[in-house]
């Protein structure tokens, strides 16, 4: 399989609407991100990050993820709380994995690993800022996936 290295652009939802209407809204950057994020008085901020064509040794080993999750809390600033909890589970196929679970300070980090797909789907919700897309490069690259896409939902 070609393993192409992409970083896909997101979709955001538009916080200027009482309903979630997809709209998109161009922000490329953390300085827009941060921008937008102060001017429209958001309480958090939510990337989901969706890889695709993860290592499956590393989407496989409750070891590999925590310490995604501790690298991960550093590169964003984020501090623990308590220890990440990782379970594997899923009497069907197509959802069996590892899902993982961190509580952070300011809110949670989650995710679920795909056995079936070698897909990892990492949720990340702050009311402190951080990057989501440092956050997407490095989990493409932690995982060694070779597409990531980021979806972020700001939340007010």
């Amino acid at each position: 399989m070609d393993k192409t290295n992409t970083l896909r652009q997101n979709s955001v939802v538009n916080p200027h609407h009482d309903f979630q209407d997809n709209t998109n809204i161009n922000i490329k950057t953390y300085d827009e991100i941060k921008e937008y994020f102060n001017a429209a008085q958001c309480w958090g901020l939510l990337a989901s990050l969706d890889t695709k064509h993860c290592d499956p040794q590393l989407i496989r080993s409750a070891d590999a993820i925590k310490e995604y999750v501790i690298q991960l809390c550093d590169l964003i600033e984020m501090k623990r709380f308590q220890d990440t909890v990782v379970v594997h589970f899923g009497e069907d196929e197509k959802v069996a994995g590892y899902s993982m679970v961190q509580l952070i300070e300011t809110s949670l980090i989650s995710g679920h690993f795909a056995n079936l797909t070698n897909t990892a789907y990492i949720d990340i919700f702050s009311c402190k800022i951080y990057d989501p897309y440092q956050a997407a490069e490095f989990t493409k690259n932690f995982f060694k996936a070779s597409d990531v896409a980021v979806n972020m939902c700001f939340r007010r």
